[in-house]
């Protein structure tokens, strides 16, 4: 169940196909792989045992995305970490993961050196790297269990230290599946432009569309006129935009006069969404939103608000459902509970949601107690306040 295994499958469809893009690199589906079976191999050279973390510190590049599936590949568990995490943050993540090595940009590189001591820091433009896809053996996709740890997701520690979900190859199957059952249907022919941190929302959604064999097109940030332009180069593009992000676009002068016929969709999601702005943003895109809610816990995956919903202004409650975040997802339950986890009949309150599914979480890393508070019950209490309309949303 490993997913490089089925990335692979995808280069033997369509191995001249674009893969993955950015200001530097260009890689086809072949050479991807090729270059992830390399990496792979330069990696499990360096002592790493199965299921060892390895933290990806790093600024949006195309490389990101090869890390992460070479480290799959060779059966390894992706910590990727906030580019503009403190110094100090990451040493956290560093200790509290038991992190085995540190892949990290070179502007990043310089300054996590100080962590030396806790693991060893490679630089994706450092000799070292270029050792690692030169001599190690290239390898194929190890055989993992679906229960496999994939991805430790650090939250954004509100309530104290950072903690990590842990994500299982399962989950982020889960999550491309509801992605395509809920949101588009994916081929070769997409794109997806990632202009928000790989390490967070973006890259997760990496994940559908490489499944799918369409091409990943990495901005280094958010900037209007960059996304503009991608707009007129590729075809069929969606991309995942927080609220301030989405809002920073309905309010660009530059947008009035884009040519948008290339855009299929904007998943908006991470926040609230202020109704005024989002009927701003349905005037200037047309039918291509699609809210989402989730969180590290549940990856990307707890309720959606389709563009079908978002266009049906013949509704009589269409501006008081915009201000939803939806229906539950495909294959996933929801209810909102008291504080004493008793299920509350329609419209009552105070109380906060829960979820169950496939995408939830195995539990947090190395923190048994904080588990067993948050999955209590065989769900996950996600700790936000919410109500439940009567049509369930």
């Amino acid at each position: 169940m490993n997913l490089a295994a089925l990335l692979f499958d995808v280069v033997r469809r369509q191995p001249e196909a674009p893969a993955v893009s950015d200001s530097f690199h260009a890689w086809s589906y072949r050479e991807f792989a090729r270059r992830i079976s390399c990496l792979a191999g330069g990696l499990a050279s360096r002592s790493l045992e199965a299921g060892d973390r390895v933290i990806l510190c790093m600024e949006n590049c195309a490389e990101f995305l090869k890390l992460l599936f070479a480290g799959w590949t060779a059966g390894f568990c992706a910590v990727p970490v906030n580019a503009r995490l403190h110094v100090r943050e990451v040493e956290h993540i560093a200790r509290d993961s038991r992190a085995r090595l540190v892949v990290a940009t070179p502007n990043l590189a310089d300054a996590l050196a100080p962590l030396e001591t806790l693991s060893p820091i490679i630089s994706t433009r450092s000799g070292e790297y270029t050792a690692l896809l030169e001599q190690g053996a290239p390898m194929r996709p190890v055989d993992t269990a679906a229960a496999d740890r994939a991805w430790l997701f650090y939250t954004s520690g509100t309530t104290g230290r950072p903690k990590s979900a842990v994500l299982s190859h399962r989950n982020l199957l889960f999550m491309s599946h509801c992605y395509y059952a809920d949101i588009d249907r994916l081929d070769e022919r997409d794109t997806n432009l990632h202009a928000g941190p790989l390490s967070h929302g973006a890259g997760l959604y990496a994940l559908p569309h490489l499944l799918r064999g369409g091409h990943q097109v990495v901005l280094p940030h958010f900037e209007v006129d960059a996304i503009l332009d991608a707009l007129r180069r590729h075809s069929r593009v969606s991309m995942f935009a927080a609220p301030t992000m989405l809002t920073r676009l309905v309010h660009a002068s530059a947008l009035a006069a884009a040519d948008l016929r290339n855009l299929r969709t904007i998943f908006y999601g991470g926040g609230p969404m202020y109704v005024a702005d989002l009927e701003r943003a349905l005037q200037l895109f047309g039918p291509r939103l699609y809210q989402l809610h989730g969180q590290g816990e549940s990856p990307m995956t707890i309720t959606g608000f389709s563009k079908r919903l978002h266009a049906d202004q013949t509704h009589p409650r269409w501006r008081d459902r915009l201000g939803s975040c939806g229906v539950p997802r495909t294959g996933v339950l929801v209810k909102v509970v008291d504080d004493r986890d008793r299920a509350l009949p329609d419209l009552a309150g105070p109380a906060r949601s829960s979820t169950r599914s496939d995408c939830v979480m195995e539990g947090y890393w190395d923190d048994p107690d904080a588990s067993a508070e948050t999955l209590r019950g065989g769900w996950l209490h996600t700790g936000d306040s919410a109500a439940l309309t009567r049509k369930g949303f």
